[in-house]
């Protein structure tokens, strides 16, 4: 009979095949910032979006699937006619429309008014808060971040940001902070 050479054969290959297995890749880390390519084709420039996605600790009103983000955006040093990276925009977005207050500003007199939305934010657990007035998007669902804070924020381990959405109600997010060389470098954000 010639049932053995291909039993030999059966117990020789199988036990291989368990060996040829990959490793379980690892997950990609959620606490890290995702580089994608822009295109403004109103002015013909390319730019670097840097994402961060949160998580909500109290949620908006309408129950806003996606997750709150931080996105950065810079034109890249190759891009750049001065030849280094640039800073564009910081926002916050949270996904539900925010409160907007009009507020007048300290040198203007009259009937001038500006929008903006009331934010707190708290950088690494510290004991104190920072409020600040940050400008609206046009969207109403996301908040310009000045450059002084995003630099805070960057160069922190975690943030926790509150504002309020247009009913009132808090909203609570919070960033776990990763490395943020990517984003100083691809943005310069030190630059004055």
């Amino acid at each position: 009979m010639k049932t053995y050479p291909l039993l030999l054969v059966v117990s020789l290959v199988c036990p291989s095949f368990g060996f040829a297995q990959s490793a379980p890749q690892q997950p990609l880390s959620v606490h890290a910032w995702r580089q994608s390519q822009q295109t403004n084709t109103a002015d013909a420039y390319t730019y670097s979006r840097f994402t961060l996605n949160g998580t909500f600790l109290s949620g908006p009103r309408d129950g806003v699937v996606d997750r709150p983000a931080l996105v950065v955006n810079c034109i890249p040093g190759d891009e750049s006619p001065r030849g280094r990276a640039a800073f564009l925009t910081g926002n916050l977005i949270v996904g539900s429309a925010l409160k907007i207050a009009y507020i007048e500003p300290e040198e203007i007199r009259g009937i001038s008014f500006f929008p903006k939305v009331a934010v707190r934010y708290r950088t690494d657990d510290k004991k104190s808060d920072v409020d600040e007035q940050w400008s609206p998007r046009s969207d109403d669902i996301s908040a310009s971040i000045p450059r002084h804070s995003l630099k805070e924020i960057l160069r922190a381990h975690s943030v926790t940001i509150t504002a309020q959405d247009d009913q009132g109600k808090q909203v609570a997010m919070r960033f776990d902070m990763p490395d943020p060389t990517i984003v100083e470098q691809g943005c310069n954000v030190d630059e004055h």
